[in-house]
């Protein structure tokens, strides 16, 4: 059973907004103070404005139903937006690193920090709300392109968190070097997010089995079935997105007709649903007193 998910893609507008509100507002802070911290802030929010493009296009291609050339739906192409989010953030790291070490060797003076560091909290208070709507979302809907598109904001947020540290930490000691280096640790926490997400993202690809929670809640419903005397084996489980596939034998008494068999997995497959949603279920009905029904994959 799968539910619309279309509706997703209004918060991937939502984080686009977001996006063009801190460039903006950030790139103002960068051009009033001189402040390669702030600069690396919005050379972030770019990167923040190319990963809600690609949530959109992508949360877009997911909401499509299955067809006949994806008999099981376009859920995964979730999972290409989180892995290239992650991959800009890396990028954006690389460059933010480049423009730090420059500033090092050649320091330059700030300027009017006090209004540069007021229009950067702004920013980032922007990209924190939209960043916890976006959560909440994902943790509801099971979107991992949310979930990445969030935890992108959040890193957003702490370093903008950093960066204004930094200034002011300028501003009092009159250090400039201070500067970049809170850029070079700000690259740091950055390179951290982005590794996380690609990771996710390449764990999702690999088919990787339901988690262990989801796991448990199938085979309690099979164990029951051991009760009547009922048999599984072969249980497998894969995730995409937020759907879930799961696979299982069921063994029952060979005298059992065609028509009670298959009533009973009915059953099966309907008890699984109910305990996840946007589950399908495929049972390979097999006979308990035939030997060859107990091998892998028969």
């Amino acid at each position: 059973m799968t539910t619309d998910r279309s509706f997703l893609t209004k918060f991937a507008w939502l984080s686009i907004a977001a996006a063009v509100a801190t460039i903006i507002l950030k790139t103002v802070a960068y051009l009033v103070t001189g402040s390669v911290g702030l600069l690396s802030d919005a050379l972030e929010s770019l990167v923040n404005l190319a990963g809600a493009i690609m949530a959109l296009a992508m949360l877009t291609i997911a909401a499509r139903p299955a067809d006949d050339d994806h008999a099981y739906g376009h859920g995964k192409a979730e999972y290409f937006s989180s892995g290239v989010e992650g991959g800009l953030i890396l990028v954006a790291a690389a460059g933010i690193g480049i423009t730090a070490v420059a500033r090092l060797l050649h320091p330059r003076p700030l300027e009017q920090i006090g209004l540069g560091l007021a229009v950067s909290i702004g920013a980032s208070l922007i990209n924190l709300g939209v960043a916890l709507v976006l959560l909440r979302t994902a943790k509801r809907h099971e979107s991992i392109t949310l979930r990445a598109n969030a935890h992108h904001l959040l890193t957003d947020v702490w370093t903008s968190a950093g960066v204004v540290a930094g200034v002011g930490a300028v501003a009092l000691s009159g250090w400039q070097w201070l500067d970049p280096v809170v850029a070079l640790v700000v690259a740091g926490n950055i390179i951290r997010s982005g590794v996380r997400i690609v990771r996710d993202s390449v764990s999702g690809l690999m088919d990787t089995a339901l988690p262990p929670g989801e796991l448990k809640l199938v085979q309690d419903i099979l164990d029951r079935l051991r009760q009547d005397g009922i048999e599984y084996h072969d249980l497998r489980t894969r995730t995409a997105g937020a759907r879930r596939f799961v696979s299982v034998h069921v063994l029952v008494p060979g005298a059992w007709t065609v028509q009670r068999g298959h009533a009973f997995v009915d059953r099966i497959e309907a008890a699984i649903c109910s305990a996840l949603p946007n589950a399908e279920v495929i049972t390979h009905l097999e006979s308990l007193e035939d030997p060859a029904s107990w091998e892998r994959g028969t």
